[in-house]
C-alpha cells in the first residue's frame, strides 16, 4: 500500500526523492530475494533436529526458523545448573543498581546473545494470541504496565521451558545434523 502511494505520479515529489525511493525499494526487493531461500533452508534445519523438533513441540509461539535461533543460542542447557542461568545467559534478566539507600529502575542487562533476545521476545509476541496458553499472564502484565514488558516476562518464561526442554534432549541430538 504505501509502495503504491509512493510510486504515484501525482504525487509531488523532486526528482531525487523518486528515485531515492526507486533505488530504496530496488535493495528491499533484493535483500528479500537474497534472504528468502536462506529463511526456507532455516526452517527446514529446524523441522529435522531433534532438539528444534522437541522446542517446536513444546512451546506455543516458537516455528521452525525461531526453534534453531533459541537451539543455536543455548545449545546444551547441562551448562546451566538452574533455568535461571539460562535467563541470565539470554540478558533478559533485569540489571540493579543499587547506591546506599537509592535503587535505579530495573532494566535489561543485555548481556547474552542478541539474536537469542530477539528469537525469545518475537515468541513471546504471539502470548498476545487468545489461544496461547500465556495470554492471561501476558493480558494480566500488559494491563499493569504495557504490552512490551509484558512480552520481556513471557520471553523470560520462555526461557526458563526451553532450558527444561532442552536438558530433556538426549546429549547425542542436542547436536545432532540431519
Amino acid at each position: 500500500k504505501t509502495r503504491a502511494l509512493l510510486a504515484d505520479e501525482a504525487l509531488p515529489l523532486s526528482a531525487a526523492a523518486r528515485q531515492r525511493i526507486t533505488v530504496g525499494y530496488a535493495m528491499i526487493d533484493a535483500t528479500d530475494t537474497q534472504a528468502q531461500p536462506l529463511k526456507r533452508d532455516l526452517q527446514r534445519f529446524g523441522a529435522r533436529q531433534p532438539a528444534c523438533r522437541a522446542l517446536v513441540d513444546a512451546q506455543y509461539g516458537i516455528g521452525g526458523l525461531i526453534a534453531v535461533a533459541v537451539w543455536s543460542e543455548l545449545g546444551d542447557c547441562r551448562r546451566f545448573s538452574r533455568s535461571e542461568q539460562a535467563v541470565r545467559h539470554t540478558g533478559l534478566d533485569v540489571s540493579v543498581d543499587a547506591s546506599d539507600r537509592r535503587r535505579a529502575g530495573g532494566f535489561l542487562s543485555r548481556q547474552g546473545p542478541q539474536t537469542l533476545r530477539w528469537a525469545l521476545y518475537e515468541a513471546a509476541k504471539n502470548s498476545s494470541h487468545l489461544r496461547s496458553p500465556d495470554h492471561d499472564f501476558y493480558a494480566a502484565v500488559k494491563a499493569r504496565h504495557d504490552g512490551k514488558i509484558a512480552a520481556i516476562s513471557v520471553a523470560r518464561k520462555l526461557a526458563r521451558r526451553c532450558y527444561h526442554v532442552l536438558r530433556a534432549v538426549a546429549p547425542d541430538e542436542v547436536y545432532a545434523i540431519p
